[in-house]
């Protein structure tokens, strides 16, 4: 099963690499043909010493220039061709790292909540950054050293055995020892990087987790708690880094130790040959021209071993975090629907999470048009209720119809298009409010914006501000009052001119004359099915329907009136609230 899934994230890997193939493909020409030439020089140095210069008193100095110049030439040639393959390699490398992490991040947009419920932040910025760095740094460098080292010394092999196979077989004999620590590493590094993954993305989640809660921090003075927390985590992955540096410092320097063998078998036999005339001079500084050939491969292969493992793990990991499919899915042949109009109807549905039932054989019918209140205490489902309108979550049992049509059966673009959203938990871009206010509609006229804003009453503290609509506010809204976010959030959802537009306790942070007044503007609105829930009797008191929710089930609906007169949660909740915003609203009147 694992090798099943190491290919198939190969194959996920090479579908992006496969465009820049044939750059690829032309670096590894001129891989060959710069390992080639590296046959030429040290021919030419072993003529040198043996036919130009020879026993030093003939030297042919008509010769000596000529192939002096023709070494230089041929190593300007290699310096050329290493300039050129390096750009393509490092070009491919960057090309395919910007169509992957695309593709990732497309794919990462396309999950439903519950992934992301179950899934760090910090460990998907890791998968998006230190992952595609190191799947970057195998194409850019590892793939053409992997194949010039193997390639250079098999060429140095055979041209020290063309030389003198003598001191080819004495020079072979590293050979399975080489073999045999390399697999021995390959073996042993593996697991070690997977660990180094999980801990760092570990690290990377605390981190991003505590500087975005950084108020939280500060605020119950816990800054010694969140060092010791961190400490540990740093503690873990700095383990997790030593235990693999563990492993190459035992191979890296046996690999030093077979490279520098040799040197000394090349010294050893190759001098007494020369000594006993079994070798000229010229073929010994030829050979041990060749042995960079041979020595770079053996002191590169435990590097090359590491950066493979540290490629492959990274691409397992981010497959594996692509491949997780999301619940909610379009399905494969969607109702066409032009436009949503607005009629919502839930068909005895519950919805239950990880076997705690949140909601119970609800059902209700709205209109289009319709505008509807949804009360009940803090945990009820009434938010549910919202989320599964969006299918943001699929119904356990029963129907959630949109114009009559099966939720489940509608394109998730299109559904969610229909539909506008203030959200309970408010998040704002690190961007100017007009940008966040314009967020479903980035190219409307300035003037669609001011309109969201007036219908917010968002537009009067924003001219007030020094830079007005161009004010850059903090990451998730950081600068502005609650109050502020949440009008701006519903400015946002105005913007859309959806055909439902669903206000999620999108008032609880305003005080009551402003929410009246957002409460006025929203009934301007012609053709729309809003749905508003609330903790407040005077943000629904109004609606055509009022839905209140207990223990996930609809225990009460009707109008205002009607619910007062039956003498349940609705009224109790209205005795305890309204009386308050009575007074609070004939003062008004009266100033």
């Amino acid at each position: 099963m694992k090798i099943k899934k190491r290919q198939s994230a190969m194959r996920w890997f090479y579908s992006y690499l496969k465009k820049y193939t044939w750059k690829v493909a032309l670096g590894l020409i001129l891989v060959t043909a710069t390992s080639i030439l590296a046959i030429i020089n040290p021919r030419i140095t072993g003529f040198i010493v043996d036919d130009i210069i020879g026993d030093g008193k003939n030297i042919r100095m008509d010769l000596l220039p000529k192939f002096l110049l023709l070494m230089i030439g041929i190593t300007l040639i290699r310096a050329i061709f290493r300039l050129i393959f390096l750009y393509l390699f490092e070009t491919a490398s960057q090309d395919m790292l910007y169509d992957m992490r695309d593709g990732v991040y497309r794919n990462l947009l396309e999950k439903d909540f519950a992934f992301y419920n179950r899934s760090r932040t910090g460990d998907l910025m890791s998968r998006q950054t230190g992952d595609m760095m190191a799947i970057r740094h195998f194409v850019a460098f590892v793939i053409y050293n992997i194949y010039e080292n193997v390639l250079l010394f098999t060429i140095a092999l055979f041209m020290i055995f063309s030389v003198d196979f003598r001191i080819g077989l004495a020079m072979i004999l590293v050979l399975p020892i080489t073999a045999f620590m390399t697999y021995s590493q390959s073996k042993t590094i593996k697991p070690k990087f997977m660990n180094i993954r999980d801990k760092f993305s570990s690290l990377n989640a605390f981190v991003q987790e505590n500087i975005s809660g950084n108020r939280v921090v500060r605020a119950f003075a816990k800054e010694e708690y969140e060092i010791e927390k961190f400490d540990k985590e740093n503690a873990q992955y700095k383990e997790a880094e030593l235990e693999a540096a563990r492993v190459w410092t035992k191979y890296v320097p046996i690999f030093m130790l077979l490279s520098n063998m040799l040197t000394f078998i090349l010294m050893v036999a190759g001098g007494i040959m020369c000594i006993y005339g079994y070798m000229s001079l010229g073929n010994l500084v030829m050979i041990n021209s060749y042995l960079w050939m041979l020595n770079n491969p053996l002191q590169f292969m435990g590097w090359l071993i590491n950066d493979y493992h540290r490629f492959t793990t990274s691409v397992e990991k981010i497959y594996q975090t692509i491949t997780q499919k999301p619940d909610i899915q379009t399905p494969r042949y969607p109702k066409e629907v032009d436009k949503i109009k607005g009629e919502v109807e839930f068909r005895n549905v519950s919805y239950t999470v990880d076997d705690e039932p949140v909601l119970h054989d609800v059902s209700f019918h709205i209109k289009p048009g319709q505008t509807v209140g949804i009360i009940g205490a803090t945990g009820s489902g009434k938010s549910t209720i919202m989320n599964l309108m969006c299918r943001f979550f699929d119904t356990t049992k029963g129907e959630v119809l949109m114009d009559g049509i099966n939720v489940k059966d509608l394109d998730l673009h299109r559904l969610r298009d229909g539909i506008g959203i203030a959200m309970q938990d408010i998040f704002l871009f690190s961007d100017t409010i007009e940008g966040n206010i314009a967020y479903a509609d980035p190219d409307c006229p300035f003037e669609k914006v001011k309109w969201a804003a007036k219908m917010a009453d968002a537009d009067d503290f924003i001219t007030k501000m020094d830079d007005g609509y161009d004010t850059v506010v903090g990451e998730r809204g950081v600068g502005l009052s609650g109050g502020q976010r949440q009008r701006i959030s519903l400015a946002r959802a105005l913007l859309k001119e959806p055909s439902i537009l669903i206000l999620d306790d999108t008032t609880s942070a305003v005080d009551m004359e402003t929410e009246a007044e957002i409460q006025r503007d929203l009934k301007k609105l012609n053709g729309h099915t809003v749905f508003i829930i609330a903790h407040r009797i005077s943000s629904i008191k109004d609606a055509d329907v009022i839905l209140v929710v207990e223990n996930g089930r609809i225990s009460e609906s009707g109008t205002h009136d009607e619910l007062i007169a039956k003498d349940g949660y609705y009224k109790k909740v209205f005795e305890h609230q309204y009386g308050e915003f009575d007074e609070i609203m004939k003062r008004k009147e009266t100033a």
